[in-house]
């Protein structure tokens, strides 16, 4: 067990993240209730609304913005406008574009809807134009013209028999049109602003319209006149009337009159009475919103106004979409928060894993307000406290309570409940003078925090034994000491695991340790030097005295706590490295960068053993989570990442594949020994081992009938496998001593394999090309050494003649006819070992000489000894005759290098050609 708690990491693997998918723009919800559809940009994500997670993405392939969407009723068509002015038609669940058309009008697509049916789609322009579109015959059925300025609102009447459009531009009249007449009937006038939603009742008579004009309107639609207007008191960005006969009771929903809710810059719901025009509920803000103070003047820009309002009526529940792009769900009728999501976190400044078995996390944005996520659904709660932007986090032992600090010169401390994972606001600090940029909390029990501010100094806090929340009621901190630490901001600080040390790091250059034993001061016990730029991140080991300290030079350095010396430097990341931390019971680093890149590092080698890359800017926030078994990264990028520890498994897999290959390797042994070649050469493809593949075809082409059972393996192969072979083939061609066995399974393919088949394979036509000019070397190789075989077999066919005739004397004659070019070495007649000269082997007389006689290969490295050193002056030729020399004194004498060398080649490529079938040295030669 301690082996295997003490086993270095070799890898992290992303097993989640948490990622922008919506920027501003539209948000639809789908017929059945489970997806949410939104603008990204180019793109529309579609996020399933149980698991938080982004399902399904639909782009445009010219990266042009999407301006508007809209998904039918029946949730099967999904229609996009782009700045390019087409209109796409996507199957959404497969990301398909299905078909695409020109939107007609002349600038960008603004709005757009389907009608009840799913067959009419009607798009408003920003040239004033409104087109209608058939989607199912896929041709533009009207053109409406009269609108002043952009048409951002188009909506059909729910009730199809009536054939009506509503439309909104800029003249903030509400256009009526009449689809069967193409005539617009009238014009509502009542808003003085931009109207922003419409609402119908159920029986189609009544309309509510909202505007940014402060007002909501009542309208009787069949004398199509204003029945009430509701001044509401805030700018009006969504309007949903009530369902009838239903109990909203707990919303002040006492009579049966009309009633509806509204959602605007103010950031809360509210619910009024249509007849009488009076609030008779209004949101508790808790913990969604913070209230604005008495008085307070309202912004048009406020981060907390609600955008989009949207009813789920199937499961009674309302979505509302914020300016700082979160989308909340609310479950009628106690308008109690259910999820949220956060489509854009901006830029993430830390992050830390929080909870029972790190089930949560805690992020920091460029934001006032901080966000916590449950990694199981991305379901988010927004934590609202701070009123600037909160820079640094820190998480206690035990998970459940957690510290932030901000630039509103302040410091929080939070507490989780275990039940329902609420998270409260339990205590906060603020006598620093300037932004708090750091903060850590005690290692043993929750008891004190310290924090690092650009004033350049570090205070300790005190906390109160009970930290669980009581009531509204925050404690308030009040800081034990202060002290001066550096000469310049205060980036970082860290709590010993002991609770006896501090260290601090700054922009100063410099790391300094304190001690927190006693109850007064800090006090000063050295100070780390060697850095050339500010130290960004300070972190002690958790089982060593050491010190790791991460800097903007780019390196990260390894300090010891008895004399303040440097023990290591760690270099690798190409800027500033802004995290580190221990992991592997202190055996390893993790480190972070503005390069985006996260570095694991072995403390004992020095050596950075994996680089993770998965940011496209600064990683700010790095954690680890208590097992040591997973990790998370925040970076300037939005994007958190979850990491899970991989190192067992891929070990694990590994074994098993090396297990699974010497299983494979024993099987191709026993089929080679079996001489089940195809089995053989099936499984040897499978294991893509080339090598192997060609040990297989040298065995079939050493056995009986060789090219018959060559032909007959191959030709049973799968096409896939026919296509690796080809492939083999062409490195087994760049070798003189493999070239044999690839042009044998050449000519199978070549010869029984249509061309149109061949050209099929992947990449045919490049292996082809390869096989070209090493084939045409290796047939000039061939030929050089046909040549040099004829010459060398008619000097020897002479020598042997004139060598008989002076062993039988001056009074028999032979034959000296010498061989043409056309009577190569091979084509003697073995058998009765006569050549093309018809000399018969018993002729040469001198039986001393029978070494040479050239039927093996042995013999023939003899007789090739012979023939060169008779044709030296070792053997003499005087008158026509030669002097009788025996065989033995010839092959015992000596030569030059040069000629030895020479003698070598030739026999090897003698060999070489002997091998070869008579009919394709025939060809060669010709």
């Amino acid at each position: 067990m301690a082996n295997t708690n003490l086993q270095f990491k070799t890898n992290y693997a992303a097993s989640s993240k948490i990622e922008p998918f919506y920027k501003g723009g539209k948000v639809q919800i789908s017929k059945d209730e489970k997806y949410i559809f939104c603008t990204c940009g180019s793109r529309v994500n579609v996020l399933e609304i149980s698991t938080g997670k982004i399902i399904h993405s639909v782009e445009h392939d010219d990266q042009e913005d999407i301006t508007s969407f809209a998904l039918s009723c029946d949730d099967e068509l999904l229609v996009t406008a782009s700045r390019a002015l087409l209109l796409k038609q996507w199957d959404w669940r497969q990301a398909q574009c299905t078909r695409s058309w020109k939107a007609i009008h002349t600038v960008p697509v603004a709005s757009m809807t389907f009608d009840c049916t799913s067959t009419l789609l009607a798009t408003g322009g920003c040239d004033g134009t409104i087109k209608l579109w058939d989607v199912v015959k896929q041709y533009c059925t009207h053109n409406l013209k009269g609108s002043s300025g952009v048409v951002h609102l188009v909506q059909f009447h729910p009730d199809i028999n009536r054939l009506q459009l509503f439309s909104s531009s800029l003249d903030c009249g509400i256009r009526l049109w009449d689809l069967r007449s193409s005539q617009c009937v009238c014009v509502l006038q009542s808003h003085y602003s931009a109207v922003t939603s419409l609402s119908f009742s159920s029986d189609g008579d009544t309309m509510i319209s909202s505007g940014r004009d402060k007002i909501c309107t009542v309208w009787d639609l069949k004398n199509r006149k204003a029945k009430r207007t509701v001044p509401v008191y805030e700018a009006v960005e969504g309007v949903v009337l009530l369902p009838e006969k239903k109990d909203f009771s707990q919303i002040g929903v006492t009579s049966k009159d009309l009633h509806f809710i509204t959602a605007g810059s103010k950031g809360v719901l509210r619910v009024w009475e249509a007849s009488t025009a009076r609030c008779v509920y209004t949101q508790n803000h808790n913990s969604a919103v913070t209230p604005a103070s008495e008085g307070e003047e309202e912004k048009d820009d406020d981060p907390h106004g609600i955008t989009y309002l949207l009813h789920l009526p199937t499961a009674s529940r309302l979505a509302t979409v914020t300016a700082e792009h979160n989308i909340l769900l609310y479950q009628l009728p106690g308008l109690t928060t259910q999820q949220q999501f956060v489509g854009y976190n901006d830029e993430v400044l830390d992050v830390k894993f929080l909870g029972k078995a790190d089930s949560h996390i805690v992020v920091a944005t460029n934001s006032c307000q901080l966000k916590v996520f449950e990694l199981l659904t991305n379901s988010c709660q927004i934590l609202y406290g701070h009123t600037d932007t909160v820079l640094s986090l820190d998480v206690f032992k035990k998970g459940a309570v957690f510290a932030s600090c901000a630039k509103d010169k302040s410091v929080r401390v939070w507490h989780m409940d275990s039940d329902s994972g609420q998270v409260r606001c339990v205590a906060q600090g603020s006598s620093h003078t300037n932004a708090v940029g750091s903060i850590t909390c005690s290692r043993i029990k929750a008891s004190f925090i310290v924090s690092g501010s650009q004033d350049c100094t570090v205070k300790v806090w005190d906390l109160p034994a009970d930290l669980s929340p009581t009531g509204t009621d925050i404690h308030q901190l009040t800081a034990r000491t202060t002290e001066k630490a550096h000469d310049k901001d205060v980036n970082s600080v860290a709590v010993s695991p002991n609770d006896k040390l501090l260290a601090s790091g700054s922009q100063d250059r410099t790391a300094k340790l304190w001690s927190l034993a006693g109850e007064g001061n800090l006090g000063l016990l050295g100070v780390f030097r060697g850095h050339r730029r500010g130290i960004w991140a300070v972190c002690f080991s958790p089982v060593d005295q050491v010190l790791a300290t991460s800097s903007a030079d780019g390196t990260t350095k390894l300090w010891s706590l008895q004399d303040f010396s440097c023990l290591k430097t760690f270099e690798g990341h190409d800027a500033s490295v802004l995290k580190v931390i221990f992991v592997s019971r202190g055996t390893q680093l993790l480190t972070s960068g503005s390069d985006g890149l996260v570095k694991l590092w072995t403390i004992k080698t020095n050596e950075c053993v994996k680089t993770l890359d998965a940011h496209q800017d600064k990683v700010w926030g790095l954690h680890a989570s208590r097992k040591d078994d997973k990790m998370v990264t925040g970076s300037a990028d939005s994007n958190i990442t979850v990491w899970a520890d991989v190192t067992e498994v891929e070990l694990a897999e590994e074994q098993a594949k090396q297990e699974d290959q010497i299983l494979k390797q024993q099987e191709l042994s026993n089929l080679l020994h079996e001489k089940k070649y195809l089995k053989a050469l099936g499984l040897a493809i499978s294991l893509d081992q080339p090598h192997t593949v060609l040990t297989v075809i040298k065995a079939i082409r050493q056995g009986e009938d060789s090219h018959e059972l060559l032909e007959k393996t191959i030709l049973k192969l799968r096409l896939d496998q026919k296509e690796s072979l080809l492939r083999y083939c062409v490195v087994w061609n760049t070798n003189a001593r493999n070239c044999l066995d690839a042009q044998a399974v050449l000519q199978v393919l070549l010869t029984h394999l249509p061309p149109e088949e061949l050209l099929q394979y992947q990449g045919a036509r490049t292996h082809l090309e390869g096989l070209i000019p090493y084939t045409e070397r290796h047939m000039q190789r061939i030929g050089h050494l046909l040549q040099a075989s004829m010459f060398l077999n008619y000097m020897w066919q002479k020598m042997r003649v004139t060598g008989a005739s002076s062993s039988m004397g001056q009074d028999e004659e032979m034959d000296t006819t010498p061989l043409t070019q056309n009577q190569p070495f091979f084509m003697i007649d073995k058998e009765k070992g006569k050549g093309s000269g018809e000399e018969s082997r018993d002729d040469r007389g001198d039986g001393d000489d029978s070494n040479c006689s050239g039927e093996e290969d042995e013999d023939d490295d003899s007789e090739v000894s012979v023939t060169k050193k008779a044709s030296t002056n070792n053997g003499r030729v005087e008158n026509g005759k030669s002097t009788k020399t025996n065989g033995n004194q010839l092959c015992e004498s000596e030569e030059s290098s040069e000629d030895e060398d020479m003698e070598d080649d030739v026999k090897k490529q003698i060999k070489t050609v002997k091998r070869l079938p008579v009919s394709q040295c025939e060809a060669l030669a010709s």
